[in-house]
This record gives C-alpha cells, sequence and structure tokens, in this order.
C-alpha cells in the first residue's frame, strides 16, 4: 500500500501535489442541478486519505451535500505548474472532538466563536478518483516544448498526467 492507503501508484504523488495548496474549489450539485463551485480553505489529508473543510452549518452546501453527496475539488498552483482534480463523496461531521483535531487559529477569521460556535461543522471527503497535471514551471522547458512543437507539428508534452484511483 501507497500513502494514504491507495493502492494506485500516482496517489502518493496526487497527494503531495495539493499538499500546500491552500485554497480548493469545492464543485457540489445545486438544488436546480447545476454545479455550484466555492473556494473552500484546505487541510491536509488525513492518513485514510480523506479531505477536510470547515464550515457553516446555514449554507448552501450543506444544503447540497445533503441531497447529492458527490463532490469535486479542483486545486491549481499556477506558479509550480501544478493542477489537480479529485471526485468523491462528502459527508457532514458534527463530531467535537473532530472539530478541536482539525482547529487552527486562523480559522477564527470564520468562526469567531471558535470550537464553541454552534454554526460550526466539518465536511469530509472521502476521494474516489483524481486526475494530476505537473508540468516544469521552467521558462526555459516551456520554450524548448513549444520550439520543439513548432518544427516537428506535435503538440509539446511538457510533464506528468495521470489518472488516479483513490477509491
Amino acid at each position: 500500500m501507497h500513502q494514504h492507503g491507495h493502492n494506485d501508484p500516482n496517489a502518493a504523488k496526487l497527494y503531495e501535489l495539493i499538499k500546500d495548496v491552500k485554497i480548493a474549489m469545492m464543485t457540489t450539485v445545486d438544488t436546480d442541478g447545476t454545479l455550484h463551485s466555492r473556494p473552500m480553505h484546505s487541510m491536509e489529508a488525513d492518513e485514510h486519505g480523506d479531505l477536510w473543510f470547515f464550515t457553516q452549518i446555514q449554507s448552501p452546501k450543506m444544503t447540497e451535500i445533503s441531497r447529492d453527496s458527490e463532490v469535486n475539488l479542483a486545486y491549481s498552483d499556477p506558479s509550480g505548474q501544478t493542477y489537480v482534480s479529485v471526485a468523491g463523496k462528502a459527508e457532514i461531521v458534527r463530531d467535537k472532538a473532530k472539530i478541536e483535531e482539525k482547529w487552527s487559529e486562523p480559522l477564527r477569521a470564520w468562526f469567531p466563536k471558535g470550537t464553541d460556535d454552534p454554526q460550526i461543522a466539518l465536511i469530509r471527503v472521502h476521494p474516489s478518483k483524481g486526475e494530476y497535471w505537473d508540468s516544469p514551471s521552467s521558462t526555459i522547458v516551456h520554450l524548448y516544448g513549444y520550439a520543439k512543437a513548432a518544427l516537428t507539428g506535435q503538440p509539446p508534452h511538457p510533464g506528468d498526467q495521470a489518472k488516479v484511483d483513490l477509491s
């Protein structure tokens, strides 16, 4: 088994790529069937590979997750030329001990009452699959790839891309 208990050899790289990305775009299915995305403060994955987010109980995403637990998380680090998409099932967690375990002081900006805030909850996303794109961030490498493409007529392949089984 690899990092976070996943058998796919690309899982460790996917988790490494999102480890330091602080904002993920979480997409849920709205009540009318359309997709609804919003930025969420991201925490490092736990030992099982689950991804955690703090939220307010009274928010549209809570209603959407209650109706349809399928979500997508999009991570982007343009400075490092890395991009990750993770699909999975979301679950609302109200466990006080888990909230205290995951809490960090910067969250007080959104939850002024801290872990005692009656409106605080967690969203746990259990990933089922993911995909990443990891390109070298060097301008020289990009210029070489595009020059080669212009000469050969073949599109550049400047980095790694992989679909990952996270179930």
